[in-house]
This record gives structure tokens, sequence and C-alpha cells, in this order.
């Protein structure tokens, strides 16, 4: 990856501020970044990528801001990209929010920071933590913090400063998943419930999973993790019991990659306070944790009725939190009477949406609502090939893919006793989607 300048623009074009990394691109070429995007959006083929003779812009859009890469070599786009959402990431840890005024309120800690997160066009400390030892929005604080450099961005250990104690130590480990379902419906309209003959089938699911650290401990301690990993299983020759064949696994930089390689051990030193220390993904059959079924049925084209009927198919011990059943709805509907037998049902005009809440959901119960609408229109053809239903939910205690925490290891040099605790959660990913058709 190298990158020549970095510019944060506004809605405009105007540059806000920028950092020339590298003057081998001139910097007045970012004034044909604008127009060029606004071409590309006339002609509907917006790239993520715009060129203007040998200077290609990477960009992205958070908030009022445009974030601009230029370059005129070959570089890893992603890598780029990847950069580029750290930015955001980290003037967000600095100012809660980013957006123009922010940027124009904190020139000094900017300029500051694009000169620490990036040099000659490769990215350097991008950890925020890290970055907030030395980079700081006081004036005094900057000008002392130049003259000693925290051990961490020497250090080889660069995420974690040293001399850090706790009067109790503890980790906390939270296991993440997020279910994503596609479930398509071939299911007559404007039918009685009685009459209709149900056949909904998953198209598509995975599971996309992360474990997170809540890291309370003293010094410098290494934490090794197990898991009821299928590779490591079958690598020691315990293939016995439930295992998960985890896929495209990421790790945070502490993770010691040579040692999980070699014997799938997850050895590392912790980030202090909160991390993402690594995420999964499972591609596997998953059915829907909470199974929809939707009818509409017209009346004399003045009025509709829209039965949905959700049933939890996970098991009876666990529930489901804060359930969120979004129905789409024609946008002329108009007078709402609904009838639910628990929860809470509302009408969102605003987004053609009746919103169903249940705060709690228990495995094999089953729920219905009904809706019901006048509409103004003698026809209406939105009633034909409906926007999707989503669900959202959350489980806690509980995990599709059957993946558990065998053993945290910690040690540390002083000896002390540490608290691992571990909690599971699974929750609704990128949606729970039920196309009818």
């Amino acid at each position: 990856m190298s990158v020549s300048a970095v510019f944060l623009l506004d809605l405009k074009g105007k540059v806000l501020i920028c950092r020339n990394y590298k003057g081998d691109v001139d910097m007045a070429e970012i004034d044909h970044f604008l127009p060029l995007l606004m071409q590309e959006e006339e002609d509907g083929l917006l790239s993520p990528v715009l060129l203007h003779g040998s200077v290609h812009f990477l960009w992205i859009k958070h908030s009022n801001l445009y974030l601009v890469a230029t370059t005129n070599k070959n570089s890893n786009a992603s890598l780029v990209y990847a950069f580029l959402y750290k930015l955001v990431e980290v003037f967000t840890e600095y100012f809660k929010e980013l957006e123009e005024e922010s940027i124009q309120d904190n020139f000094v800690v900017v300029y500051e920071l694009l000169d620490e997160l990036m040099d000659f066009g490769f990215p350097q400390t991008t950890d925020s933590k890290i970055l907030q030892e030395y980079i700081t929005q006081e004036g005094t604080k900057l000008e002392v913090a130049k003259s000693k450099v925290p051990t961490t961005v020497t250090n080889a250990v660069s995420w974690r400063s040293e001399g850090i104690k706790y009067k109790k130590n503890e980790v906390f480990i939270d296991v993440i998943e997020s279910i994503n379902v596609l479930v398509r419906w071939l299911q007559p309209l404007g039918v009685n419930w009685a009459g209709v003959n149900a056949n909904g089938s998953v198209m598509s699911s995975d599971i996309v999973g992360s474990i997170k650290l809540k890291t309370m401990l003293s010094g410098m301690p290494e934490l090794r993790l197990g898991l009821n990993d299928r590779v490591l299983f079958a690598l020691t020759g315990r293939d016995k019991g439930k295992t998960v064949t985890m896929e495209d696994v990421k790790f945070h930089q502490c993770v010691r990659l040579s040692r999980f390689e070699s014997d799938r051990t997850i050895s590392f030193i912790p980030p202090d306070g909160e991390s993402e220390l690594m995420s999964y993904r499972i591609n596997t059959h998953v059915k829907p944790l909470i199974w929809i079924e939707s009818v509409i049925e017209k009346f004399s084209h003045s009025r509709v009725e829209i039965m949905v009927k959700a049933k939890g198919q996970f098991k009876k011990q666990s529930v489901a939190n804060n359930v969120e059943v979004r129905i789409p709805v024609p946008s002329d509907a108009d007078s709402p009477k609904f009838k639910a037998s628990t929860g809470h049902a509302k009408y969102v005009p605003e987004k053609n949406l009746v919103v169903w809440t249940i705060k709690s959901f228990p495995g094999g119960k089953e729920f219905l609502m009904r809706a019901h609408f006048g509409l103004p229109s003698v026809e209406n053809d939105e009633l034909e090939g409906r926007p999707p239903i989503t669900v959202n939910f959350e489980i806690p205690y509980f995990t599709v893919s059957g993946i558990q925490v065998r053993y945290m290891k910690i040690i540390e040099k002083s000896g002390y006793q540490a608290l691992p605790w571990v909690r599971y959660i699974t929750q609704s990913g990128g949606k729970q989607l039920n196309i009818f058709i």
C-alpha cells in the first residue's frame, strides 16, 4: 500500500484539511474529484475508485464528509480503504462525532493524528488508545508528550502500556453470533389464514461471530484461549463431542499467528480495556430462530388485513429479547388498527412499516398479530411482490453454532489469580429476510 495524500472534503468538494505524504501527486488534482463523482452519479455507475489521468482517487463518505486518498501507484485498494475507515474510527474516538464542524474545531489535533497514523504513505500507529497517550486535545500536553514518546510506540507490544494495575483482576469474554437468513415464500394472497398452505424455504444462511474482551488485568499477562475448534480436536486426536469449523478467521494484532497456525492455540498479550479478539464465519444451514408467516386479505378494494404469525424455533429454556418484526405496508394505507396476542404493534408511516415489538419471546411459543388498514385508492399494486419482512432479536446465553470457550489460562509473572467470565449472545445479523412471492 502506498498513499500519496489524504484529503477531508465537505460535500461541496472544499478541502477542509489534507496531508501530503509523498509529494509525487500534484495537490491541485483534488479539484477534479467532485466533478468526476457527480458525473459518475449522473451516469448511474458510481465507482469507489475514480481516475483522472494517472491519479486514482479512493474515497469513502461519512456523515457530511468525503475522505479521499490519492495515489499514482498500483496500490492495494483494500488496504487503502481499511486505512480510510480506520481514520473514521480514530477521529470518532477523539471527537465523538466525525463531521465538518468537529474537523474545523480540531485542526491541530487532526494534523497530529494524520502525522502519526501514516508516514510516507504507509500506515503506522492506528490504535486510538495508544494515540491518546501522547496526542491530546490540550496544547500543554501536546508539548510535554513530544519530549517523551510512550513505550507503547517503540515496544514490541505496541497495543498495551506497561505498569497497568488493578485491585481486582478480571477478564470478561463475550461470544457474539449474528445469524443471517433469507427465507423465500410461495404463498397465495387474499385468502383466509385457515386456507393457507405455507411453503417457505431457506435460500441462504450463515453465522458471523466475534469474541470480544474486556480486560482488567495488571502487568503484562499472557492469555491462552481454548475453543471447541474441529481442526484442533482433529490434530490432538480428540474429535469427540460438539465441535465447530470456523472460516474467514480474523485476529486482533495481539494474537500470535504463528502459534495458531502450528497448533491452533490462541495465545496473546491482551490490550487493556475493551477489544475484539477475533471474528469468524460459519457457513452452515441455519433454520430461522423466529419463523414468520404472513397473509394479506383484501376486502372490496378499500381495506386490507395483514396477519403475521411468529414462532420461536429455539429451545424452550431460552428467551429472545427485544424482538422486532418489521412488516412493510402500502404507502397509501391509513386508519391503522392492531390486535396482537402479545407485545405492541405501531404504524410508522414515514417508512411504510408496521413494527411489532415483543420484549420477551420464549422458545417454542407462537404469537399472532393482525393489522387492519384502509386503502384510499381503489386498487393498489404494492401488495404484489411485497418488500421483505425483517426480524431483529437477541438471545442471551445461547449460540446456534455450538461454539464454546473450553478454557482461558492467564499467566503473569507476579502469579496473581484472575477470574475469567464468559457470556454467549445470539442476535439477528444483517437481518432475517422473509420474501413473499
